[in-house]
């Protein structure tokens, strides 16, 4: 007759070896799948630098060759050209999707044809071409910039959809873990009463504990622990059971970081977006005061620009004081007070009790912006803005963010569609209102549902945008 330890010992291999399967199943998948992210995610982040140096970097170094600040020979344009041309070629390497690397073969392509403008621009200039002449190849060369730029983009949204692909496949792999680990778990159940019949009564506690911590973790309660065992045979099984509870809940919180750090990525591309027109029109405002020898008007366009730019950077920080922001727009909106003097009027009023509170940078300015460009400039005659904030309650625990104008305004029909684009997972279709769904997404990312847009607006009335949000001494995680 067999001893009691020898059973026993046979027993607790066998149940550490089935319990030890699905933990190295999901070490292993979540190995692939975390490669996979960080592949896509440096993939996309590439991307975006080349598409920073495309469309930006190219055009104004060469602008500075055609407006003569430079000579062509002095020009950086050619190190720009490589700069992507090897962006392109790494990310060839490490994309695997073949409409990935489609995208990458036509940027390819785009990027020869925008080389060869460029050369061409350098020859006219040589051959001491007009600067009208010279212009015209500028725009051309903008032109294709603009469009390695969208193809660029479009390569970002193939990566970015097949990081939901692979998120798809952790959702797969987990539901499979769990039912491995349920038949698991009713196996374990099977062989531990089979076992119970057989053994001493002395280990009925210890194995009944067991049964019901597997039961537990079948149902989804991974913060079920198992106390150290009396008998000194079933101390190896107890320390793995609670060890592959421990692992399950780290991995699915690890799952759960990436896809907050995929989103805030997406974010932060978004917002890096947000204002590549303002700042060429800044730049031809101050050219055109210069030009007509309106000093003053150079000097405060060129410290609101700075001080703009400052705020827009804040060293990296994604929190600002209400009075940083309240400062930023006030910069933005001097800058287009002096270009659209004749149909530009507008009035800040923030209490100062709320200035010393923090908020997420960039959120009024984007919506002044569409003020401007989406109400002020399609009515006749002068428009008024109005910025204003206050206390959302007398709780005194919320704050109140409105810009109104009396602009175009919206039709019942078009804000309809607006307040539907706000609501997309994906800012892929989204076109006109891409400032305010990025200011929307952000509101939510960072804040809640309750920091959400509220849109009024009238056709012909001018149009009322408000959020609210915390109010917070110091910066939310």
């Amino acid at each position: 007759m067999k001893s009691l330890k020898s059973s026993l010992h046979r027993s607790y291999l066998f149940i550490i070896l089935v319990m030890v399967i699905p933990t190295v199943y999901a070490v292993a998948v979540y190995r692939i799948h975390s490669r996979r992210y960080d592949t896509i995610i440096s993939n996309t982040g590439r991307a975006n630098d080349i598409n920073n140096v495309a469309r930006n970097a190219i055009p104004t170094e060469l602008w500075d060759i055609v407006s003569g600040k430079k000579k062509f020979f002095q020009g950086k344009q050619y190190f720009l050209l490589d700069e992507i041309e090897r962006g392109i070629e790494e990310m060839e390497k490490k994309t695997e999707t073949a409409n990935g690397k489609t995208k990458l073969l036509v940027a390819k392509r785009t990027c020869l044809t925008l080389k060869n403008h460029i050369s061409e621009l350098g020859i006219q200039i040589e051959k001491g071409s007009t600067v009208r002449k010279n212009e015209e190849e500028l725009e051309e060369i903008r032109s294709i910039a603009a469009l390695l730029s969208d193809i660029l983009q479009e390569y970002i949204i193939i990566e970015i959809e097949e990081a939901a692909k692979t998120n798809e496949a952790i959702k797969t792999t987990s539901i499979r873990l769990s039912l491995i680990q349920i038949a698991i778990v009713a196996l374990v159940v099977v062989f531990s009463v089979r076992r119970f019949l057989s053994t001493f009564a002395a280990i009925k506690k210890p194995i009944a504990e067991m049964e019901s911590l597997s039961t537990k973790i079948a149902g989804g309660d991974l913060s079920a622990r198992l106390s150290p065992p009396e008998i000194e045979e079933l101390t190896t099984l107890g320390k793995n059971l609670n060890t592959m509870a421990e692992r399950i809940s780290a991995l699915i919180a690890e799952n759960i970081e990436e896809q907050k750090n995929l989103q805030k990525a997406e974010m932060k591309l978004l917002q890096s977006q947000i204002t590549p027109h303002f700042l060429y029109n800044t730049f031809d405002t101050i050219i055109w005061l210069a030009e007509s020898s309106q000093t003053s008007d150079v000097v405060k366009v060129t410290r609101a620009f700075s001080e703009f730019l400052r705020i827009s950077l804040s060293r990296g920080h994604e929190w600002i004081t209400v009075e940083n922001e309240v400062s930023h727009i006030s910069n933005y909106l001097t800058i287009q007070k002096i270009r659209y003097e004749s149909i530009l009027n507008y009035e800040i009023d923030v209490p100062e009790e709320l200035l010393g509170f923090k908020m997420l940078k960039l959120t009024l300015q984007p919506l002044v912006e569409n003020a401007i460009y989406h109400g002020i400039k399609n009515k006749r005659g002068r428009g008024h803005i109005k910025v204003k904030a206050s206390f959302f309650d007398e709780t005194k625990t919320r704050m109140l963010f409105c810009v109104e104008d009396d602009g175009a305004g919206f039709s019942k029909e078009r804000l309809e569609a607006i307040n539907e684009e706000l609501k997309k997972e994906s800012a892929e279709n989204v076109q006109e209102t891409y400032g305010l769904y990025n200011v929307n997404k952000r509101l939510l990312l960072y804040y809640d549902e309750k920091a959400a847009l509220k849109i009024e607006s009238e056709s012909g009335k001018g149009a009322r945008i408000s959020f609210s949000v915390p109010c917070i001494k110091k910066e939310m995680d």
